[in-house]
C-alpha cells in the first residue's frame, strides 16, 4: 500500500508525499506555475491507475522504491517500463481534455490513439478502453480535483493507492 498525500501551503504551493508500506518517503513540492499542474496531473494517474489496475504506471514504481524523480526515465534507474509509458500515454491524452480543452475522446478515438502509440512507440501492449472505463475515470478525475481544489492553506487530500 502506499499512502499518498497533497497538502495546500499557506502560499499556494502544495506538497505532494508519497510514503510506501515499508515508511519510507519520497515527495515533491509544487509551487508557482506548476503549484496546480503537477499536482492534478498526478491526481489523473491515480484515476488512470486505479481504474485499470495498472501495477507498474508512476505510482506502482514509487511503491517499489523508485523516487519522483527516478520516474522522468533520466535516472540511474534508466528509462521508464514499459506499461508505466502507456500509462503517461493515457494521462497525457486526459490532460489534453483538462488543459487543453480538447472534446472528451470516445472509445474508439481513445483506443486509436494508443494502438498508434504502440506501433511507434515502446509501449506494451494498450488494452482496449471502453466507454464505460473511460466515463468512470472521468468521474473518479473530476472528483480527485474536486478534493485538491477545495483545499485550504494547512489541509490536506489524502489518498491509498495499492499496487498488488
Amino acid at each position: 500500500m502506499l499512502g499518498i498525500r497533497f497538502e495546500r501551503q499557506n502560499d499556494g504551493s502544495v506538497v505532494f508525499r508519497c510514503t510506501r508500506a515499508d515508511g519510507t518517503a519520497t515527495w515533491q513540492k509544487h509551487a508557482g506555475k506548476s503549484a496546480m499542474f503537477f499536482p492534478f496531473h498526478d491526481l489523473t494517474h491515480f484515476a488512470v491507475e486505479s481504474v485499470f489496475s495498472f501495477t507498474r504506471g508512476f505510482y506502482g514504481l514509487i511503491a517499489e522504491g523508485w523516487e519522483i524523480a527516478d520516474t522522468g526515465g533520466k535516472s540511474a534507474r534508466g528509462p521508464l517500463p514499459r506499461e508505466a509509458v502507456l500509462v503517461e500515454h493515457m494521462v497525457g491524452l486526459f490532460d489534453t481534455e483538462r488543459v487543453g480543452g480538447a472534446a472528451a475522446l470516445s472509445a474508439e478515438e481513445f483506443n486509436k490513439i494508443l494502438s498508434d502509440l504502440a506501433s511507434s512507440d515502446r509501449i506494451t501492449s494498450p488494452p482496449v478502453v471502453t466507454d464505460a472505463q473511460l466515463t468512470c475515470v472521468r468521474a473518479k478525475i473530476s472528483e480527485l480535483y474536486d478534493g485538491l481544489a477545495a483545499l485550504r492553506p494547512g489541509e490536506s487530500l489524502e489518498l491509498t493507492f495499492d499496487s498488488a
